[in-house]
């Protein structure tokens, strides 16, 4: 790819019409336009704590998650990745690298993922947990 600067504009041109050429155009320009987009203003993923004494709190640079396991879950934040918790049930993760809060916040996520039957878990904001009936034959038989 061609990558222009002119007068802190950036352009992204190709080769050729080659179908590869133009595959990596779009990636190109996305990747960079993320990397304008992570300086400026930053990326933020949204996470809920969802359950009966599932909750999380901030001690130092660390998260400290309560969920359900016989010992408490421990997250520390990095260098390009900071930790928020306005509140006990929902944590903020953020940075200015688009892929990495992606990926910091699955590894959260991970920890506790939402069940199907009660939806008890870490969840993404507005993220819909499809719900599963349980056990059919509970009370039909007499």
């Amino acid at each position: 790819m061609i990558i222009k600067n002119d007068a802190g504009v950036l352009t992204v041109e190709r080769p050729s019409e080659d179908k590869m050429h133009k595959s990596l155009h779009g990636l190109t320009r996305t990747l960079l336009n993320n990397m304008v987009e992570g300086v400026t203003n930053g990326f933020t993923k949204q996470l809920e704590i969802v359950g009966v004494g599932y909750r999380g709190q901030k001690q130092g640079k660390n998260l400290v998650l309560n969920l359900g396991f016989s010992n408490q879950v421990v997250i520390a934040e990095t260098d390009t990745i900071k930790l928020e918790m306005p509140d006990a049930n929902h944590i903020t993760v953020s940075g200015c690298d688009k892929q990495e809060v992606g990926q910091f916040a699955c590894e959260i996520r991970k920890k506790r993922p939402p069940e199907p039957y009660k939806g008890k878990g870490i969840r993404y904001v507005g993220e819909y947990v499809i719900h599963k009936e349980g056990k059919a034959g509970k009370g039909a038989k007499k």
